[in-house]
């Protein structure tokens, strides 16, 4: 049996309320999804102590710089890593990718040259690079170039900035014979350790 037209069309306004009304109340659930992908100020600061075996301000401070220019990131790298240069350089390092939403513990290498007014060496240096857009990890084994002029040292950590294909890591670095200067480079990431830095 059909209903009367005024009654269908009652009818079909209830129904479209009803669905705006789930619609409504399903987007502040989307919202904090999207939220909890990303790693919070805190979270990142306990596990980059952790990593970098350092409490002090400076560490705090570095952070702060990091999360004003680029936000929360949403996977980070503990590891450590090699260095020396003389106007030319290389870097060598290893560590564990951590993902908000992926797999954890996936181990990374990394490698590459450097040139510029840049001078040390660092036999042991403990690294933390904050990850920002990865969404998947195979997407982080590729050339990362530095960003110019994004070098920063605070209270004895070394921050700068790295960006390909809308991925962008931001190294914390922290050790004996920290290198000081600028230059310019890249950070190449492999699954395999390999000794060539290009």
């Amino acid at each position: 049996m059909r209903l009367p037209v005024p009654c269908r069309q009652r009818v079909y306004r209830r129904s479209v309320l009803v669905w705006l009304l789930l619609l409504g109340l399903m987007s502040p659930v989307h919202a904090l999804a999207a939220d909890e992908i990303t790693y919070d100020f805190e979270e990142i600061l306990q596990a980059a102590r952790g990593a970098l075996g350092i409490v002090g301000e400076g560490l705090t401070q570095g952070m702060e710089k990091v999360f004003t220019d680029l936000g929360q990131p949403n996977a980070y790298i503990a590891g450590e890593e090699k260095a020396g240069a003389f106007v030319v350089g290389v870097r060598y390092g290893q560590g564990q990718l951590f993902s908000k939403s992926g797999p954890n513990g996936l181990r990374v290498y990394w490698q590459g040259p450097s040139a510029g007014f840049d001078f040390g060496g660092s036999m042991l240096t403990q690294v933390f690079i904050l990850v920002y857009n990865l969404s998947e990890p195979e997407r982080l084994f590729q050339r990362f170039p530095g960003v110019e002029g994004s070098v920063y040292f605070v209270a004895g950590v070394g921050v700068n900035y790295y960006n390909a294909g809308g991925i962008k890591l931001a190294p914390l670095r922290t050790g004996f014979g920290f290198r000081e200067g600028a230059n310019v480079g890249y950070l190449h990431f492999t699954k395999k350790r390999s000794w060539v830095p290009f």
